[in-house]
């Protein structure tokens, strides 16, 4: 059992590896994001982090990095290292080839092809491995990926801003702007490291949104349309950008044909996927974008969204930022129905953080 002394060592050594990791958010899917340093004699001798899917490991840049000093060293890595060969071989090998003498480890793989066969092969060639430091840490770092792997299915984050009475707009229908300047900055980081953002016709037709990201060297993420009548407008922002293959709209099986052969020649992706009650059925919708790729999914509106995707559970996730502000009873409430009777029946969070942004309060919290 390690000491005070080392746990804290340890723990050091495998926050840094998370900072690591952070640096490639948004660039890494369908992998997860990944950091790693090695350690010799009291000395960081090499760092690294998954760049982006298909390029080398953590493991592997951090092992280029320390060179011949890898051997006898200990790796702090925030995920167990593979041990299959995917588009690049099984990390496993590289260190037992290296000379790594430990490994101390975030937590396990929960991907299948691994899922504890990277420590096996480790401990099998005499190679100390611990788990399990820093693991809450570690785990938030891939919480998408973990549920991608393992479901098949995008981890969904609903985000919404609303007043300190829960409004999201006045009675005229005006909402900008709910929130301040550094949330809004807030949520284009998150659009930068997601791999999809999600809004209703009704913020379309709105607010005619771009859902792009407008951070230097950010990266936009599909944007994807709940439009199950096909009543997007021709004019609208979002089908009149440079990438417009990012830009998806879902609708249902009856949409016109005609409207989305128009559709279609302005270079978007039209989705004719079944209903649910008259709308596009989350679970149809959530594998198809699982099947292009997309971990994570971000939800921003509107209101009815909000309460469709909590009613068919599909949320993983909340981030709510109330703004230090008053509308009153004949604003727009932030979620529609959801038709509970009793309080018994509430949503209840879980391991709620409450923070701040500039002005506004954030409110993160779990389903």
């Amino acid at each position: 059992m390690a000491s005070s002394r080392e746990l804290a060592q340890d723990e050091r050594y495998l926050r840094l590896a998370c900072r690591l990791a952070r640096k490639a958010a948004g660039r890494t899917s369908p992998n997860p994001m990944v950091g790693a340093v090695i350690v010799r004699g009291g000395k960081i001798v090499g760092r690294g982090y998954h760049h982006f899917a298909g390029g080398p490991h953590a493991e592997i840049n951090a092992l280029k990095q320390a060179g011949a000093k890898a051997k006898g060293a200990t790796l702090y890595i925030t995920l167990e290292p593979c041990s299959h060969h995917g588009r690049t071989p099984p990390c496993a090998r590289a260190l037992i080839a290296a000379g790594i003498h430990h490994v101390v480890a975030g937590m396990k793989d929960p991907n299948p092809l691994v899922a504890g066969r990277g420590f096996q092969q480790l401990r099998r060639a005499g190679i100390e491995v611990r788990s399990g430091v820093c693991q809450s840490e570690c785990a938030e770092l891939i919480e998408a990926f973990g549920k991608f792997i393992s479901q098949k299915t995008p981890f969904v984050t609903l985000k919404l801003a609303a007043t300190l009475d829960g409004k999201i707009a006045t009675a005229s229908g005006d909402s900008r702007w709910i929130s301040g300047e550094k949330s809004r900055a807030l949520v284009h980081q998150w659009r930068n490291r997601m791999d999809a953002v999600l809004v209703g016709i009704g913020t379309v037709r709105a607010d005619d949104p771009q859902l792009t990201c407008r951070i230097p060297k950010g990266r936009n993420p599909y944007r994807v349309v709940l439009d199950s009548q096909l009543k997007i407008s021709p004019s609208a922002q979002l089908l009149r950008l440079p990438d417009p293959a990012k830009t998806i709209i879902a609708t249902t099986e009856g949409a016109p044909a005609q409207k989305i052969r128009a559709l279609e020649k302005l270079g978007v992706v039209v989705w004719r996927l079944p209903a649910r009650d008259g709308q596009v059925a989350w679970p149809a919708l959530l594998r198809k974008l699982a099947g292009i790729g997309v971990v994570s999914v971000l939800i921003e509106g509107g209101a009815a969204v909000a309460a469709s995707a909590l009613k068919h559970k599909i949320v993983d996730k909340l981030e709510l930022f109330y703004a230090p502000k008053i509308v009153g009873g004949d604003g727009a409430a932030m979620i529609a129905s959801l038709g509970i009777g009793k309080m018994a029946h509430a949503l209840a969070l879980k391991r709620v953080k409450l923070g701040r942004s500039g002005d506004d309060i954030l409110i993160s919290a779990y389903l």
